[in-house]
This record gives structure tokens, C-alpha cells and sequence, in this order.
């Protein structure tokens, strides 16, 4: 039995076990087998999380008519366990054994990406943030981090290993960690990660994943386990590179990136079907095997959406996860997805339609129903006393907003008020009035005083926690002091606001909340449908805030785009009357349309490559 040792803490690794059954899926000579039968992995990322439960099988026959054989997901843990005092759920959305199992029945194989960090563009790249509050090295030996991912291993990997090819089900595939090689290069956790599959169960194939360079496969890589690539372009040179360094292993890309995702306040990015199908090609050249990622983007509902830093600029992702992928955000088959599945080599007959059904375009009037503040108060919360601002953390929240109340007494004239450490965005009232938004790169505004002591109130909204690099992890709220001029604001009453766990009781209260005009706040929608079908939601006029679709947390909203309209599918329609709830924290507009084609914003061609 190995061993290693991080911070005085011996960690035992256990010894393989030789008894176990043989992988489906193996390889020798660089090519792979399955059943000893010459084997192409031809796989698309297709995530459970991202598409309504409704619509899984839909998407995975959307799969198999790509030529695809083989489905690959990621398991996001904070998705699962968002909250550390209550079990992981795996019913309802969250039954990914259900998933699995619609897979199999659509005749294809299964590859898991379990993490427990999966990036994927998703928040805090899946971890939860009970855990990353914590002070921890994360995605290390450390036993503070490792404890819990244990425990968490020991709720998920028995549940996989029940469902893998040699057991009668379809999973033949389980990756280690995620893209390591781009993260750190702590070995000793990696193996720990293997063993920890291993010991639970897994014996199908295993495989790292990280990019094409030196560096990140020097990272990111085992002795003895294959070593994957993730790319969006020159395969021949990813070929080469891990023929030099991985003598005899297949050529597995386990991302092939044919399209990129989208920030607020970006272009949305696309990329040409010659070039994708051109990279596709030289991947599947000699043998070579692939995942598409995406195959199938969804969407990131409710406030699921991750974010990458540019520099200590937040830039959060878009509720869309469309991808530009073969297979669109509503299921619709591209340009992209034809010429794909040509070079794949399908030529049967499509199994699902072209396009989903969808309602007829229309207009409904949004009609203010309370203010922002007051309609944040009529939602019973418990709040926190202190001299400080709370964090998100300390309140223990993980996505939504915190209400921020304090009383400082403001000198006659004029004066800046300066929040020193906002994440991300931070709406700001004196006395009921609103005096602009505060972010970390406009951290400072303008206050006037008159001697009197001001009632000062600053709604703070997490834009999504970081899913990539060193600030994975990064803490949410108002961090540092606030200031008047020099002098700091003291005895904040901190109030959280679960957006993500409200009830559509909870939507009743903050709606019905009574108070005068105002530019923001909470609006709803109403309309009938005869027969529930897709539909895109747009709000000209409206600015930045949330949309519930009854009850249903749809996702965000925002004026500085790209993305215009947010996907409604049909089954969060109901035959008859339906609500859309709209929280607004800028400017409301004055309608609700309803469109029956998605408008993603101004495109810009785009390919990830690494140097």
C-alpha cells in the first residue's frame, strides 16, 4: 500500500485490485477495443443539469441521429448538494441514475466526469460553496478537503458502479478529476482521486483529460491511466504530443471544443461550420476518438451560470449554454449538426423532429406589482447583526442577493461613498431613493448628506462564482469596509436573499408587497396556452433581473446582452393560465414578448486554441 504525506497527515493509498472485472473499453498498440473488437469512442456532451428531465430523451435520441454512440456528462456535486446539512439529492432533476439509464435504453454508451471540480462553465465549476467558504486548499492532498469529498464520493460513485457496462449497464467510462494539468500539480491528489473511484467500485475504463501542452499534461496525467486531450483546434499537434509522451495509447479528445460559450456584455461567439467539421475530421483521423463538447449545450438555469476573471473582472456567463453546438439550446438541428453527422458517417433516417413545436409569437402587458426593497423585505429571511457587511458565506448563501441595511450619519454636501470590495454588483438607496450601482471597477458614488442620519440600503447580487483557475473558490458580497469619504459605515444588518430557493408562496409574498412608484422591482406576465410548446422570453425595455416562469427560476436577464431572449420549454408550461414573475433591479420595462425563435445576440467567430 502506497502512502503519501500533506501537512503532517498520512494519506494510504490502497493497492489495485487485481480481482476485479476487465473494462469494457480497453486499449493496446494506440488503438482501442471494446470487447477486443477494434472500438472509436464517438461520444457528445450532453448535460442532465442543463435540460429539463422531460426532454432527456429527446436530446439523447438528438444524439444517436448526430452518429454519435456514446453520451458523456459531468456530475456537478454543488448541484446535487447544495447545502451541507442535507443529504445529496438524486431524485427528480437530480436522478442521474435515471439519465444513465435513459441513455442505455437509447442504445448508447455512457462516460461519467464525476470531479468532484468539473469547470463546464458551471458555478464554482460545481464545487459547493459550504465548502470552498472554508479556509482549504482546494483540489488538493489536504485532508480538509479531501474529507468531505469522500463522504460525497460515498453517496455518488456506488451509484455509478452499479450502472457500469460489466454490471449490465452503460456507463464504460469514468474520468479522473478535470483538466488538473491546468490547475495545479499536486500528484499525490490525483492518485488519491483514482483510488477513490477504484476503491468504490469503478473498473471500466479510466482516463485524464487536460490540454494539449507540456505543461498541462505534465500536470494533469497518471502512470497507467490514459491520457485524454481537451482542444478546440490543430489535432495533428495534440496527436503528436501525447504520442511522444504516451507511447502506445489511443488518441482520445475528451473535449472537442466545436463551439465556445458566452459572457454578459460580449459578442456571442460562434464558430463556422468548415472549420468545425475540418477539426473534426483530423481528430477522427486514424482511429481517432472524440466528445463532442457541446454536443448539446441547454441551458443554465435558474443562477447555475459560472463565471471566468479577467484580471479581477468578473465576467459572468450567459443563461444560455447554446454553445453554438450541433444540437441548438431548444434541440434544433444546425447547419453545424448536418455536416457533423456527415462526417460521422450517419446516413439512417432521423429519429426526432427537426425542430420542437413552439407557441405563436405574441405581446403581454408586464404589470408592476411592488418595488425592489420592499418586495426583498416581504420574503421572510433571517438576518445577521454585525459591524461589518455579511458575506455571502457567512450568511451561507450561495447564489441570489443580500440585503444590505445600515444607519451612518452623512456631513452637509457632498461626499463619495466607496464600497472597497464589491462582488459583483451592487445596487445602492439612501432614504428609499436609489443613487446608482456600485461594481468592483465602479466601486465609488456620489452621496449628499445634510448632517442627518441616512437609512443606507445596498441590494448585493453574486453574478455567478468563478468555475475556472486560481480564484475558483472566490467569496461573494460586499468584502471589504464601506466607506463615507475615509470614515468606515459600522452596524450593517445583513439580509439574504435566496433567489434560487424561493417558493412560488415566496413569489406571491414579494409580489404583492405594496408601495409607491418605482423604476424596479417585481412585474409579472400573464397568458393562456392551449397547448404547452417552447417559447423565448424577451423584455425590451427591461434592464437587468431574474425570471421566474411559474415558479421556476428560468435564469437572468440583461440589457447589455448578447443573449436577448431566455428559453422557456414547454414543460414548464401548463395548459391554461401562466405567470412570469420578473425581479427587476434597474429599470422595468413594459412588456413580456413571447418570440418563437431564440435571439442570442451579435456573433463573433471563435476558436479556444492553446499556444
Amino acid at each position: 500500500m502506497a502512502s503519501v504525506t500533506y501537512s503532517r497527515v498520512v494519506i494510504d493509498l490502497p493497492a489495485p485490485d487485481r480481482t476485479a472485472p476487465a473494462s469494457t473499453i480497453s486499449w493496446s498498440d494506440s488503438r482501442l477495443f471494446r470487447h477486443d473488437v477494434p472500438h472509436r469512442i464517438l461520444s457528445g456532451a450532453l448535460h442532465y443539469f442543463r435540460v429539463h428531465p422531460e426532454l432527456w430523451r429527446d436530446r439523447l435520441r438528438r444524439l444517436t441521429d448526430l452518429g454519435l454512440n456514446t453520451v458523456d456528462t459531468y456530475v456537478p456535486w454543488n448541484f446535487h448538494q447544495p447545502r451541507e446539512d442535507r443529504a445529496p439529492r438524486f431524485d427528480g432533476w437530480h436522478d442521474l441514475e435515471a439519465f444513465i439509464g435513459l441513455a442505455g435504453e437509447e442504445g448508447l454508451d455512457v462516460i461519467v466526469r464525476p470531479g468532484p471540480y468539473i469547470c463546464a462553465e458551471w458555478s464554482n465549476g460545481g464545487l459547493p460553496s459550504w465548502l470552498t467558504g472554508r479556509d482549504l486548499a482546494l483540489r488538493t492532498s489536504d485532508p480538509a478537503f479531501l474529507g468531505p469529498v469522500e463522504r460525497w464520493f460515498d453517496e455518488l460513485i456506488p451509484r455509478l458502479a452499479r450502472l457500469q457496462a460489466h454490471a449490465g449497464g452503460p456507463i464504460v467510462g469514468v474520468q479522473v478529476e478535470n483538466e488538473y494539468g491546468s490547475y495545479g500539480d499536486d500528484h499525490a491528489y490525483l492518485r488519491w482521486n483514482r483510488a477513490a473511484l477504484t476503491t468504490r467500485g469503478i473498473t471500466e475504463l479510466l482516463f485524464t483529460a487536460d490540454g494539449p501542452t507540456e505543461l498541462m499534461q505534465d500536470g494533469g496525467t497518471l502512470p497507467g491511466t490514459l491520457a485524454a486531450a481537451t482542444l478546440g483546434s490543430k489535432p495533428d499537434a495534440a496527436r503528436e504530443l501525447l504520442a511522444r509522451r504516451r507511447d502506445g495509447e489511443p488518441f482520445l479528445v475528451a473535449e472537442y471544443w466545436s463551439g465556445w460559450f458566452d459572457h454578459w456584455g460580449e459578442c456571442h461567439h460562434v464558430r463556422g461550420v468548415q472549420s468545425a467539421v475540418h477539426t473534426l475530421d483530423g481528430i477522427l483521423a486514424d482511429g481517432g476518438s472524440v466528445s463532442i463538447y457541446m454536443a448539446h449545450g441547454g441551458t443554465n438555469f435558474g443562477l447555475w451560470a459560472g463565471a471566468n476573471s479577467d484580471n479581477g473582472r468578473v465576467q459572468p456567463t450567459v443563461t444560455s449554454y447554446d454553445s453554438d453546438a450541433p444540437i441548438a439550446e431548444d434541440g434544433s438541428y444546425t447547419a453545424k449538426f448536418h455536416a457533423m453527422r456527415a462526417a460521422l458517417g450517419a446516413t439512417g433516417p432521423l429519429r426526432a423532429p427537426v425542430r420542437m413545436p413552439v407557441l405563436p409569437p405574441r405581446t403581454v402587458t408586464l404589470t408592476h406589482r411592488a418595488g425592489l426593497i420592499t418586495g426583498l423585505r416581504a420574503v421572510p429571511a433571517e438576518e445577521s447583526a454585525g459591524p461589518l457587511p455579511a458575506t455571502f458565506e457567512q450568511l451561507g448563501l450561495d447564489a441570489g442577493m443580500v440585503l444590505l441595511t445600515a444607519y451612518p450619519r452623512v456631513p452637509p454636501g457632498d461626499h463619495t461613498l466607496t464600497l472597497t470590495d464589491v462582488r459583483d454588483r451592487a445596487v445602492v438607496f439612501v432614504d428609499g431613493s436609489r443613487i446608482g450601482v456600485a461594481t468592483a471597477e465602479q466601486p465609488v458614488l456620489d452621496i449628499h448628506g445634510t448632517g442627518a442620519v441616512v437609512r443606507l440600503e445596498i441590494v448585493v447580487e453574486s453574478l455567478g462564482r468563478i468555475n475556472y483557475g486560481p480564484l475558483v473558490g472566490q467569496h461573494k458580497g460586499v468584502l471589504g469596509p464601506v466607506l463615507v469619504d475615509r470614515r468606515m459605515v459600522h452596524g450593517w444588518t445583513s439580509r439574504p436573499i435566496p433567489l434560487p430557493e424561493w417558493s412560488s408562496a415566496d413569489l406571491r409574498r414579494a409580489s404583492s408587497a405594496t408601495d409607491g412608484a418605482s423604476t424596479a422591482g417585481f412585474a409579472e406576465a400573464a397568458f393562456e396556452v392551449e397547448e404547452p410548446a417552447d417559447t423565448f422570453l424577451a423584455l425590451p425595455g427591461s434592464a437587468h433581473g431574474a425570471v421566474w416562469v411559474n415558479g421556476f427560476l428560468l435564469g437572468r436577464h440583461w440589457e447589455i446582452g448578447p443573449q436577448v431572449t431566455l428559453y422557456c420549454p414547454a414543460p414548464l408550461l401548463r395548459p391554461g393560465a401562466n405567470v412570469v414573475t420578473v425581479l427587476e433591479t434597474d429599470r422595468l420595462g413594459s412588456v413580456l414578448e413571447l418570440r418563437d425563435c431564440p435571439e442570442l445576440g451579435p456573433a463573433e467567430e471563435y476558436i479556444e486554441e492553446f499556444d
